[in-house]
């Protein structure tokens, strides 16, 4: 009799739940194996599509960024050649308000007023005969004093540059805005 009262087992029989444990177990292995080939497969296509989705949201974001830089550099282009205009514009403007403020200072240009021979304010004696150089035709004239004549050229030459300032500013709004 076996000793701690246990009954003999056959080496069969052990052989045969080893077996059928192994088989058990290789059905199993087997099943899961067919479901992980499955769930890999899926996972696979998965990644395939994300892949072509990230392709196709970064190729249309390139695109945009292009057309934005694109948009950009003729926009920079259009307010280069707008500063370069009203700049020729400000520069020719200088340089006749100089050219008359040297003609001022010279004599060779002198700078005048229409009077109202009828009004009785003025108090001036001006002959109502226009002299031969006159181009208004009997009007009366006085001549301005050459430093209020500079004076007056100074205004004139400021109110031009903001003129073409404020020509410039409304370019470049305009170009934006666009």
């Amino acid at each position: 009799m076996p000793a701690f009262g246990l009954m003999p087992i056959s080496y069969r029989a052990i052989g045969a739940f080893v077996f059928l444990v192994a088989l058990a177990g290789g059905s199993a292995m087997l099943a899961w194996r067919i479901q992980d080939w499955r769930y890999g497969r899926q996972l696979t296509e998965q990644a395939s599509l994300h892949a072509k989705t990230l392709n196709a949201l970064t190729l249309a974001a390139a695109t945009q960024q292009q057309a934005e830089q694109d948009q950009r550099l003729a926009l920079e282009q259009r307010l280069s050649a707008s500063e370069q205009t009203h700049y020729r514009a400000l520069s020719d403007a200088q340089r006749d308000q100089g050219r008359l403020r040297d003609r001022l200072a010279t004599a060779d240009v002198r700078l005048s007023v229409l009077l109202d021979p009828h009004d009785p304010a003025s108090g001036c004696a001006v002959p109502a005969t226009a002299d031969a150089s006159g181009v208004d035709h009997g009007a009366v004239r006085a001549r301005l004093d050459p430093a209020h004549a500079q004076r007056i050229v100074a205004i004139t030459d400021a109110g031009d540059r903001g003129l073409i300032a404020l020509q410039a500013c409304q370019a470049y709004i305009r170009a934006i805005v666009r």
